[in-house]
Protein backbone atom coordinates (compact mmCIF):
# COMPACT_ATOMS: atom_id res chain seq x y z
CA UNK A 1 0.00 0.00 0.00
CA UNK A 2 1.96 3.76 -0.97
CA UNK A 3 -1.46 5.97 -2.08
CA UNK A 4 -4.54 5.88 -0.72
CA UNK A 5 -7.69 8.00 -1.82
CA UNK A 6 -10.63 9.31 0.86
CA UNK A 7 -14.01 10.28 -0.40
CA UNK A 8 -16.50 11.97 1.24
CA UNK A 9 -20.29 11.12 -0.39
CA UNK A 10 -24.07 11.73 -0.22
CA UNK A 11 -25.29 13.49 2.58
CA UNK A 12 -23.38 15.72 4.98
CA UNK A 13 -22.77 14.95 8.81
CA UNK A 14 -20.76 16.42 11.00
CA UNK A 15 -17.70 14.77 11.63
CA UNK A 16 -16.88 13.74 8.59
CA UNK A 17 -13.91 16.19 8.66
CA UNK A 18 -12.80 14.36 11.48
CA UNK A 19 -12.94 11.19 9.94
CA UNK A 20 -10.73 12.78 6.56
CA UNK A 21 -8.13 14.24 8.97
CA UNK A 22 -7.53 11.07 11.04
CA UNK A 23 -7.59 9.05 7.56
CA UNK A 24 -5.00 11.96 6.12
CA UNK A 25 -2.40 11.92 8.73
CA UNK A 26 -2.56 8.23 10.01
CA UNK A 27 -2.20 7.63 6.02
CA UNK A 28 0.96 9.91 6.02
CA UNK A 29 2.67 8.49 9.22
CA UNK A 30 2.37 4.90 7.74
CA UNK A 31 4.21 6.49 4.86
CA UNK A 32 1.54 6.77 1.93
CA UNK A 33 0.35 9.49 -0.49
CA UNK A 34 -2.85 10.80 0.24
CA UNK A 35 -5.29 11.96 -2.35
CA UNK A 36 -8.75 13.73 -1.73
CA UNK A 37 -11.70 13.27 -3.89
CA UNK A 38 -13.82 16.35 -4.51
CA UNK A 39 -17.55 16.18 -4.51
CA UNK A 40 -17.96 12.72 -3.71
CA UNK A 41 -18.45 10.09 -6.66
CA UNK A 42 -18.88 13.18 -9.07
CA UNK A 43 -15.24 14.20 -8.66
CA UNK A 44 -14.24 10.49 -9.06
CA UNK A 45 -16.18 10.04 -12.49
CA UNK A 46 -14.36 13.66 -13.64
CA UNK A 47 -10.86 13.06 -11.75
CA UNK A 48 -11.65 15.92 -9.61
CA UNK A 49 -8.78 15.19 -7.05
CA UNK A 50 -6.32 17.17 -4.93
CA UNK A 51 -2.99 15.48 -2.82
CA UNK A 52 -3.42 16.15 0.56
CA UNK A 53 -0.55 17.10 3.29
CA UNK A 54 -1.35 17.20 6.85
CA UNK A 55 -1.57 20.78 6.67
CA UNK A 56 -4.64 20.78 4.58
CA UNK A 57 -6.37 19.03 6.85
CA UNK A 58 -5.48 21.30 9.74
CA UNK A 59 -8.29 23.47 12.00
CA UNK A 60 -11.09 21.50 10.01
CA UNK A 61 -11.67 19.47 13.36
CA UNK A 62 -14.46 21.81 14.59
CA UNK A 63 -15.81 22.38 11.12
CA UNK A 64 -19.36 20.66 10.07
CA UNK A 65 -19.91 19.20 6.40
CA UNK A 66 -17.10 18.01 4.91
CA UNK A 67 -14.04 20.06 3.51
CA UNK A 68 -14.14 17.63 0.27
CA UNK A 69 -17.41 18.26 -0.61
CA UNK A 70 -20.16 15.97 -1.44
CA UNK A 71 -23.18 15.12 -3.98
CA UNK A 72 -25.37 13.12 -5.69
CA UNK A 73 -24.22 11.32 -8.41
CA UNK A 74 -26.63 9.61 -10.69
CA UNK A 75 -23.94 8.97 -13.82
CA UNK A 76 -22.48 6.63 -11.02
CA UNK A 77 -24.88 4.07 -10.66
CA UNK A 78 -24.34 3.13 -14.41
CA UNK A 79 -21.54 0.77 -15.04
CA UNK A 80 -19.86 3.19 -17.51
CA UNK A 81 -19.65 5.92 -14.62
CA UNK A 82 -18.21 3.40 -12.59
CA UNK A 83 -15.55 2.17 -15.05
CA UNK A 84 -15.05 6.13 -15.24
CA UNK A 85 -14.54 6.03 -12.00
CA UNK A 86 -11.79 2.94 -11.79
CA UNK A 87 -9.76 4.63 -14.58
CA UNK A 88 -9.80 7.46 -12.31
CA UNK A 89 -8.25 5.71 -9.46
CA UNK A 90 -6.02 3.80 -11.51
CA UNK A 91 -4.62 6.87 -13.75
CA UNK A 92 -3.61 8.08 -10.03
CA UNK A 93 -2.07 4.72 -9.20
CA UNK A 94 -4.53 4.84 -5.86
CA UNK A 95 -4.09 1.33 -4.11
CA UNK A 96 -7.36 1.96 -2.00
CA UNK A 97 -10.13 4.17 -1.51
CA UNK A 98 -12.03 5.51 1.86
CA UNK A 99 -15.58 5.78 1.43
CA UNK A 100 -17.12 8.54 4.47
CA UNK A 101 -21.38 8.43 4.10
CA UNK A 102 -24.49 6.52 4.39
CA UNK A 103 -26.54 3.78 2.92
CA UNK A 104 -26.07 4.96 -0.77
CA UNK A 105 -22.64 5.91 -0.61
CA UNK A 106 -21.62 2.38 0.96
CA UNK A 107 -23.50 0.60 -1.85
CA UNK A 108 -21.35 2.49 -4.44
CA UNK A 109 -18.28 1.05 -2.24
CA UNK A 110 -19.60 -2.30 -2.78
CA UNK A 111 -19.97 -1.75 -6.48
CA UNK A 112 -16.04 -1.01 -6.47
CA UNK A 113 -15.46 -3.07 -4.00
CA UNK A 114 -17.15 -5.92 -6.77
CA UNK A 115 -14.80 -4.51 -9.33
CA UNK A 116 -12.08 -6.11 -7.12
CA UNK A 117 -11.14 -2.64 -6.06
CA UNK A 118 -9.70 -2.03 -2.20
CA UNK A 119 -12.27 -0.09 -0.53
CA UNK A 120 -12.97 0.66 3.26
CA UNK A 121 -16.30 2.26 4.07
CA UNK A 122 -17.08 4.66 7.15
CA UNK A 123 -20.55 4.76 8.20
CA UNK A 124 -21.67 8.75 8.52
CA UNK A 125 -25.39 8.95 8.13
CA UNK A 126 -27.42 11.32 11.05
CA UNK A 127 -30.40 9.04 10.03
CA UNK A 128 -28.55 6.12 12.09
CA UNK A 129 -30.60 3.65 9.80
CA UNK A 130 -26.84 2.10 8.03
CA UNK A 131 -26.49 -1.46 9.04
CA UNK A 132 -23.21 -2.61 10.70
CA UNK A 133 -22.85 0.68 13.26
CA UNK A 134 -24.66 1.28 16.58
CA UNK A 135 -24.26 4.56 15.80
CA UNK A 136 -22.92 6.55 12.91
CA UNK A 137 -20.76 10.05 12.05
CA UNK A 138 -23.35 12.86 12.77
CA UNK A 139 -26.24 11.35 14.49
CA UNK A 140 -25.11 12.71 18.16
CA UNK A 141 -24.84 16.54 16.57
CA UNK A 142 -28.44 16.20 14.93
CA UNK A 143 -29.90 15.06 18.03
CA UNK A 144 -28.76 17.50 20.19
CA UNK A 145 -29.26 20.07 17.61
CA UNK A 146 -33.00 18.69 17.45
CA UNK A 147 -32.95 18.36 21.27
CA UNK A 148 -32.36 22.24 21.44
CA UNK A 149 -35.02 23.28 19.06
CA UNK A 150 -37.23 20.76 21.04
CA UNK A 151 -36.46 22.51 24.40
CA UNK A 152 -37.00 25.90 23.00
CA UNK A 153 -40.34 25.09 21.35
CA UNK A 154 -41.63 23.67 24.83
CA UNK A 155 -41.27 26.56 26.48
CA UNK A 156 -43.25 29.00 24.30
CA UNK A 157 -45.71 25.97 23.97
CA UNK A 158 -46.15 25.82 27.86
CA UNK A 159 -46.37 29.90 27.65
CA UNK A 160 -49.05 29.81 25.35
CA UNK A 161 -50.95 26.61 26.50
CA UNK A 162 -50.20 25.35 22.84
CA UNK A 163 -49.54 22.25 20.89
CA UNK A 164 -46.29 22.30 18.56
CA UNK A 165 -45.38 19.64 16.00
CA UNK A 166 -41.26 19.24 15.45
CA UNK A 167 -40.46 17.32 12.53
CA UNK A 168 -36.89 16.56 12.01
CA UNK A 169 -35.34 14.27 9.21
CA UNK A 170 -35.32 10.76 8.77
CA UNK A 171 -36.93 9.10 4.75
CA UNK A 172 -37.14 5.87 6.42
CA UNK A 173 -35.83 5.67 9.19
CA UNK A 174 -37.28 6.98 12.59
CA UNK A 175 -34.11 7.06 14.93
CA UNK A 176 -33.63 10.67 14.98
CA UNK A 177 -37.46 11.44 15.77
CA UNK A 178 -37.58 8.27 18.53
CA UNK A 179 -34.62 9.17 20.67
CA UNK A 180 -35.17 13.33 20.25
CA UNK A 181 -38.72 12.55 21.27
CA UNK A 182 -37.77 10.68 24.19
CA UNK A 183 -35.07 13.17 25.49
CA UNK A 184 -37.46 16.19 24.73
CA UNK A 185 -40.05 14.75 26.44
CA UNK A 186 -42.35 14.79 23.77
CA UNK A 187 -45.96 13.76 24.05
CA UNK A 188 -46.01 11.65 21.36
CA UNK A 189 -43.86 10.58 18.69
CA UNK A 190 -44.18 9.91 14.53
CA UNK A 191 -41.96 7.66 13.01
CA UNK A 192 -42.36 5.99 9.77
CA UNK A 193 -41.51 2.25 11.45
CA UNK A 194 -45.06 3.06 12.45
CA UNK A 195 -48.93 3.49 11.48
CA UNK A 196 -50.05 6.79 12.10
CA UNK A 197 -53.54 7.49 13.57
CA UNK A 198 -54.05 11.59 13.79
CA UNK A 199 -57.33 11.21 15.70
CA UNK A 200 -55.38 9.01 18.48
CA UNK A 201 -52.75 11.46 18.77
CA UNK A 202 -55.56 14.19 19.25
CA UNK A 203 -56.81 12.19 22.10
CA UNK A 204 -53.03 12.05 23.61
CA UNK A 205 -52.97 15.28 23.20
CA UNK A 206 -56.04 16.37 24.85
CA UNK A 207 -55.05 13.38 27.49
CA UNK A 208 -52.01 15.14 28.18
CA UNK A 209 -53.90 18.98 28.78
CA UNK A 210 -56.13 16.88 31.00
CA UNK A 211 -53.68 15.65 33.79
CA UNK A 212 -53.07 19.74 34.09
CA UNK A 213 -49.74 19.80 30.90
CA UNK A 214 -49.43 23.27 29.52
CA UNK A 215 -47.80 22.12 26.48
CA UNK A 216 -47.83 19.60 23.84
CA UNK A 217 -45.19 18.44 21.77
CA UNK A 218 -45.43 15.95 19.41
CA UNK A 219 -41.91 15.13 17.91
CA UNK A 220 -42.20 13.43 13.61
CA UNK A 221 -39.88 12.36 11.00
CA UNK A 222 -40.02 13.32 7.77
CA UNK A 223 -40.46 10.36 6.01
CA UNK A 224 -43.30 9.00 8.47
CA UNK A 225 -47.52 8.85 7.17
CA UNK A 226 -48.32 11.59 8.49
CA UNK A 227 -45.35 14.61 8.54
CA UNK A 228 -45.70 17.58 9.80
CA UNK A 229 -47.51 19.75 6.69
CA UNK A 230 -49.68 16.78 6.57
CA UNK A 231 -50.81 16.71 10.31
CA UNK A 232 -50.81 20.37 10.48
CA UNK A 233 -53.82 20.27 7.50
CA UNK A 234 -55.63 17.71 9.81
CA UNK A 235 -56.04 19.68 12.64
CA UNK A 236 -56.67 23.04 10.77
CA UNK A 237 -59.37 20.91 9.00
CA UNK A 238 -60.96 19.37 11.81
CA UNK A 239 -60.66 22.18 14.31
CA UNK A 240 -64.02 22.75 15.41
CA UNK A 241 -64.21 19.09 16.59
CA UNK A 242 -60.50 18.52 18.07
CA UNK A 243 -60.40 21.75 19.80
CA UNK A 244 -56.88 23.15 19.03
CA UNK A 245 -54.47 23.10 15.99
CA UNK A 246 -50.82 22.54 15.72
CA UNK A 247 -47.98 25.11 14.73
CA UNK A 248 -45.17 23.36 12.68
CA UNK A 249 -41.35 23.58 12.48
CA UNK A 250 -39.71 21.83 10.59
CA UNK A 251 -35.73 21.62 10.86
CA UNK A 252 -34.98 20.21 7.77
CA UNK A 253 -31.01 20.68 6.96
CA UNK A 254 -30.41 22.97 10.05
CA UNK A 255 -29.86 19.64 11.22
CA UNK A 256 -26.67 18.75 9.78
CA UNK A 257 -25.47 22.08 10.33
CA UNK A 258 -23.39 23.42 13.03
CA UNK A 259 -20.20 22.31 15.08
CA UNK A 260 -19.90 18.77 15.55
CA UNK A 261 -20.54 17.46 19.12
CA UNK A 262 -17.19 16.11 20.88
CA UNK A 263 -18.68 12.09 20.57
CA UNK A 264 -19.14 13.17 16.71
CA UNK A 265 -15.40 14.28 16.69
CA UNK A 266 -13.87 11.48 18.24
CA UNK A 267 -15.89 8.64 16.76
CA UNK A 268 -14.91 10.10 12.98
CA UNK A 269 -11.55 10.28 14.46
CA UNK A 270 -11.45 6.97 15.62
CA UNK A 271 -13.19 5.17 12.65
CA UNK A 272 -11.07 7.20 10.16
CA UNK A 273 -7.57 5.93 11.89
CA UNK A 274 -9.58 2.25 12.03
CA UNK A 275 -9.99 2.70 8.15
CA UNK A 276 -5.83 2.73 7.81
CA UNK A 277 -5.15 0.07 10.46
CA UNK A 278 -7.69 -2.11 8.45
CA UNK A 279 -5.94 -1.66 4.76
CA UNK A 280 -2.56 -2.37 7.00
CA UNK A 281 -3.63 -6.11 7.33
CA UNK A 282 -4.67 -6.21 4.19
CA UNK A 283 -8.55 -6.02 4.94
CA UNK A 284 -11.19 -4.19 2.61
CA UNK A 285 -14.18 -4.58 1.14
CA UNK A 286 -16.14 -4.14 4.66
CA UNK A 287 -17.58 -1.09 6.47
CA UNK A 288 -16.26 -0.03 10.06
CA UNK A 289 -18.15 1.09 11.93
CA UNK A 290 -19.29 1.16 16.09
CA UNK A 291 -19.99 -2.41 17.28
CA UNK A 292 -20.67 -3.45 20.52
CA UNK A 293 -19.20 0.10 21.83
CA UNK A 294 -15.74 -1.20 20.11
CA UNK A 295 -14.76 -0.30 16.26
CA UNK A 296 -15.93 -3.15 14.14
CA UNK A 297 -16.05 -4.56 10.66
CA UNK A 298 -18.86 -5.26 8.42
CA UNK A 299 -18.80 -7.09 5.05
CA UNK A 300 -20.41 -4.05 2.45
CA UNK A 301 -22.04 -6.53 0.97
CA UNK A 302 -24.02 -7.17 4.32
CA UNK A 303 -24.16 -3.66 4.78
CA UNK A 304 -25.89 -2.32 2.39
CA UNK A 305 -28.32 -5.31 1.58
CA UNK A 306 -29.62 -5.71 5.49
CA UNK A 307 -31.93 -3.22 7.42
CA UNK A 308 -31.15 -2.09 10.20
CA UNK A 309 -33.79 -2.14 12.58
CA UNK A 310 -35.27 0.68 14.93
CA UNK A 311 -36.07 -0.97 18.80
CA UNK A 312 -40.00 -0.22 18.95
CA UNK A 313 -40.18 -0.80 22.59
CA UNK A 314 -38.58 2.85 23.07
CA UNK A 315 -41.60 3.71 21.88
CA UNK A 316 -43.74 2.30 24.21
CA UNK A 317 -41.30 3.74 26.89
CA UNK A 318 -42.04 7.42 25.50
CA UNK A 319 -45.98 6.79 26.09
CA UNK A 320 -45.46 5.77 29.44
CA UNK A 321 -42.91 8.35 30.75
CA UNK A 322 -44.91 11.53 28.20
CA UNK A 323 -47.41 10.57 30.95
Amino acid sequence: MKRIAVITSGGDAPGMNAAIRAVVRTGLDKGWDIIGVRHGYVGLCSDNVIPLEARDVGGILQQGGTMLGSSRCPEFMTEEGRLKALRTLRQHSIDALVVIGGNGSQTGAHALSQMDFPVVGIASTIDNDLYGSEITIGVDTALNIALDAIDRLKVTASSHQRAFIVEVMGRDCGYLALMAGIAGGAEVIVIPEVETDPEAMAAELRAAYGRGKAHGIIVVAEGAEYNAEKLSHYFEKHRGRLGFELRATILGHVQRGGEPTAYDRLLGTRLGAAATDYLVKGEHGILLGLVKGAIGATPLAEAVSRKKKLDLRLLELARVLAK
